[in-house]
């Protein structure tokens, strides 16, 4: 890895580069999508569900460095998408991409990468990246593939320098679904797929799509509840008129303080109204906004599926202290010493303290930083899914 100061000699077989804003230049061979995009660089430590991250609308706008270095053992498959619209715009790998052995496989993952159009970068010392965003904070960059191996770098530099990044900036409205979905999935099995929702005298509850993965609904429907999927910027009147036993705030990507400008309002009506609420990642980071708290941009973040979160506060009784293994997501986080009187902090990280979790006194309203979904990863808070349920009456 070549510092800024000087840019190496690119090698033979390099197909493929990763230039940062500072102008640090990364060669490796590129495999997927040909192009260049740019984004954040961050890393992710989950040792499977590749796939999956790729697929989460929270990338949007990020190149994902993964820390364990085989990647692409299990291929790629249709099953194993977390949603249609925009993830991650590319990854960097240790390794030339592990050819598929799994019996769910139906295609390579490099070949995957090109059909959803997103560029990959192998051969990168991703222990050397990792320690650079620990060190310096996640930078901007711009991530290249061309099979001839033909680059610009001064013009691939100059686009990651021009990126204004990820704070202040809205992305939730560019992965929400468009229109109102009735979400009839049910939970999958192997074997069986994915089955159907059953409707029958189920409490409704109205998703609203920040950039929503589809195992939140999928545990929505597992957890008891008939679920409406609507837009974003869906507004109360709308909301209210679907007629909701609660209101459940979906994971997405970029600065929850921008999205917060339509979303907030909303929230704090319905929270006015006393309608129930649960927010997982930016849905929990905006309903921290609503009840007064604010939010902040995170060094690093947290990216990987073997997270510990503790609970805390005196709501848990017995349990209080309980760890749980989690997966995350997230670059940006709820301050917790801006959490006003009413609003209680539920979870905390033990990696660095951060807040993971918020109760909102008086209310039946929730909210975790973490994503009890799992997908991929550990599935000890499901728990979280049928409390929020059993709200709902």
């Amino acid at each position: 890895m070549a510092s800024a100061a000087s840019t190496p000699a690119q090698p033979k077989d390099a197909t493929g580069v990763l230039v940062l804003a500072d102008g640090t230049t990364i060669w490796g061979r590129g495999f997927g999508a040909s192009g260049s995009a740019v984004g954040e660089v961050c890393f992710n430590t989950a040792m499977t569900g590749y796939q999956e991250v790729m697929t989460d609308p929270s990338y949007a706008a990020q190149i994902v460095t993964f820390t364990f270095p085989h990647i692409g053992n299990v291929g790629a498959n249709a099953e194993d998408v977390e949603s249609k619209v925009e993830g991650a715009v590319g990854c960097v790998v240790r390794e030339p991409i592990t050819p598929a052995s799994n019996f769910r496989s139906t295609q390579e993952f490099s070949d995957w990468m090109a059909a959803q159009g997103k560029i990959g970068l192998s051969g990168v010392d991703t222990r050397a990246l990792t320690r650079l965003i620990r060190q310096s904070g996640a930078p901007n960059a711009v991530i290249a593939h061309d099979p001839g191996g033909s680059f610009d770098l001064a013009q691939l530099h100059q686009r990651a320098q021009g990126w204004a990044g990820l704070e202040g900036m809205d992305l939730a409205q560019r992965v929400s679904r468009e229109a109102q979905e009735d979400w009839g999935g049910g939970y999958w099995r192997l074997g069986h797929g994915y089955g159907r929702a059953d409707w029958s005298n189920k409490p409704h509850v109205v998703a609203i799509d920040y950039g929503a993965k589809d195992n939140i609904f999928r545990n929505l429907v597992k957890a008891g509840a008939k679920v409406t999927v609507v837009p974003a910027k869906t507004g109360l009147e709308e909301i209210l008129a679907l007629e909701p036993a609660g209101v459940f705030l979906s994971n997405g990507p970029g600065d929850p303080a921008a999205t917060g400008e339509y979303a907030v309002p909303v929230i704090k009506a319905l929270l006015e109204r006393d309608v129930p609420l649960f927010g997982i990642c930016l849905g929990h980071q905006m309903l921290a906004l609503a009840a007064g708290a604010k939010t902040m941009k995170m060094h690093q973040g947290h990216r990987g599926a073997n997270h510990p979160v503790q609970r805390v506060g005196e709501g848990w009784g017995e349990t209080s202290g309980l760890v749980e293994i989690t997966s995350m997501n997230h670059g940006f986080a709820v301050d917790a010493v801006t959490l006003p009187e009413g609003v209680e902090q539920t979870h905390v990280s033990l990696f660095d303290g951060s807040n993971c979790g918020i109760a909102i006194t008086g209310k039946r309203a929730f909210g975790v930083q973490y994503h009890p979904e799992a997908s991929p990863g550990p599935q000890d808070s499901f728990y979280l899914f049928e409390k929020f349920v059993g709200m709902l009456g």
